[in-house]
């Protein structure tokens, strides 16, 4: 008796000293969050003279939106999920497409991925339309984003061909380039599933919340909105270059074909304003083709390049060693973003240097920013046109918070931090003839953003940037993933023009 007493004592004790700091823990955490949270709403806060022109294309489609996990039925035959290599990525069936969602899901991982096989997608979205949970939104990375820069208080043209149904979705004040629908048009549609974090699909639990899109698009592929557009004649101080991953694994009839639109795009690029500011947004890739005309087309002729933890790292692999990365870590270190985002800057900047006196359209590569689960990092080049970094980088993380929770205001009871604000800057041991801080310690009092110098030596150049990154107060209850970075990235440059 005497023994049971002493073990019901000491589990009690166990018991209580686990509450006890769990709840130390989370008083401390949310001790932190207001902490950040208080910077970050002071650094969003900034004045502009003038109300920024900006272009925005390519593309749109309807969104429908539901959750993954309730809607798809797990089966014990799709276990075996694991790709038997990386360009084992075709989705032509119903299993095809389960293993490719459970490879994404077990990693975390946004995907994006084309179907040839029409009557498998179009027997989803039927599924999918009576499903309890499914909603339909506009969708489209150009229609998002020009959405998110109406609201930042800038003037927007999107290029974009819709019905006239879809039109009514747009927002009062986006211009649309002029599209009349025929009477057979039909909006592309996009299988949005989302899931959070920690949700489970038979064995296989999410690490992160995110989304896998399915489409089988016809008209995106084809970029029909850039016969439309006269970039010059909306005479903006930006142009964002978006969508062009709807290219990707499409079977044109004539292969010609992409890369004729792609040098159509190049051109659109390379005639307009040398004033004018052009950002890429990146997307998700599988294809390598696709991949170097992007490399060949587009990159060369951008200033600015926005991307999640994915993306860069698919572009570094890509022009570093020519092939494709099909997945990377869903919750990558600071220092290893660090030396992918360096890498990138380095690569396209190298060709900039080695052939501009040959090409005088080539642009410098001027500024990076990433979106990651944990947070913002934007790279500016020093003395560029790109203004208020460190407003930029907080409004960014920020909206990743506004734009998941689904909220105008941040709860730090609903956020968390899983930014370590003390980091290297580089993951490398190696000595490199760069010249940065080997460690970046986050200021006590200003704990909202971090912000240091670099010397980048591109082809003997010396090249001085601006390195800021701001901590994301991750939601803990993910209300909606797809169209996160699209609000980011339209915040991030919307500020800094």
């Amino acid at each position: 008796m005497g023994s049971f007493f002493k073990y019901f004592t000491f589990s009690i004790f166990v018991a209580l000293f686990a509450i006890i700091l769990q709840a130390y823990y989370e008083s401390g955490n949310l001790q932190d969050v207001t902490l950040v949270l208080t910077d970050l709403v002071k650094l969003e806060k900034f004045e502009r003279k003038a109300v920024p022109r900006i272009v925005v294309g390519y593309g749109s489609c309807s969104d429908l939106i539901l959750h993954a996990v309730e809607f798809l039925n797990y089966s014990e035959s799709y276990k075996d999920f694991q790709r038997r290599n990386e360009n084992d990525d075709e989705i032509n069936n119903l299993e095809d497409f389960m293993r490719s969602f459970l490879y994404y899901f077990h990693k975390g991982a946004a995907a994006e991925r084309y179907t040839p096989n029409k009557e498998v997608f179009l027997n989803l979205v039927q599924l999918a339309k009576k499903h309890s949970s499914s909603r339909w939104e506009l969708g489209g990375n150009a229609p998002i984003m020009a959405t998110r820069l109406l609201f930042e208080k800038t003037e927007v043209l999107l290029a974009a061909t819709m019905s006239d149904k879809q039109k009514t979705h747009l927002i009062n004040g986006i211009d649309i380039v002029d599209f009349k629908p025929t009477e057979d048009f039909v909006d592309d549609i996009h299988l949005i599933l989302e899931y959070k974090t920690g949700d489970e699909f038979g064995d296989h639990k999410a690490p992160r919340a995110n989304r896998y899109i399915l489409h089988s698009d016809e008209n995106n592929p084809m970029l029909k909105s850039l016969d439309l557009l006269d970039v010059n004649s909306f005479k903006p101080d930006l142009f964002i270059v978006s969508g062009l991953h709807m290219m990707d694994s499409f079977p044109y009839k004539d292969p010609s074909v992409r890369s004729q639109r792609l040098e159509k795009a190049k051109k659109q690029m390379t005639t307009a304003d040398k004033n004018t500011l052009i950002h890429f947004e990146m997307a998700s890739y599988v294809e390598l083709e696709l991949m170097n005309d992007i490399t060949k087309y587009v990159l060369p002729y951008t200033d600015s390049i926005g991307c999640n933890e994915q993306e860069i790292n698919n572009l570094m692999n890509v022009l570093k060693s020519g092939r494709v990365s099909i997945v990377a870590d869903s919750n990558p270190r600071v220092a290893s973003t660090l030396d992918e985002m360096r890498t990138v800057f380095k690569i396209l900047n190298k060709n900039y240097f080695d052939n501009r006196e040959k090409d005088t359209d080539l642009r410098m590569l001027s500024r990076i920013h990433i979106h990651t689960l944990a947070f913002q990092l934007i790279l500016n080049v020093k003395g560029s046109k790109w203004r208020r970094i460190k407003n930029a980088v907080a409004k960014s993380s920020l909206m990743a918070h506004s734009h998941v929770c689904q909220t105008y205001y941040v709860n730090p009871e609903n956020a968390m931090l899983i930014f370590d604000g003390s980091f290297a800057t580089s993951a490398d041991p190696k000595e490199t003839e760069d010249i940065r801080p080997k460690r970046i310690e986050a200021n006590k009092s200003n704990p909202g953003a971090a912000c240091w110098t670099e010397t980048i030596y591109v082809s003997s150049n010396p090249i001085d940037v601006k390195i800021c990154i701001a901590p994301v107060l991750v939601c803990k209850d993910a209300k909606k993933t797809v169209g996160a970075g699209d609000n980011i990235s339209a915040v991030g440059v919307a500020t800094q023009i």
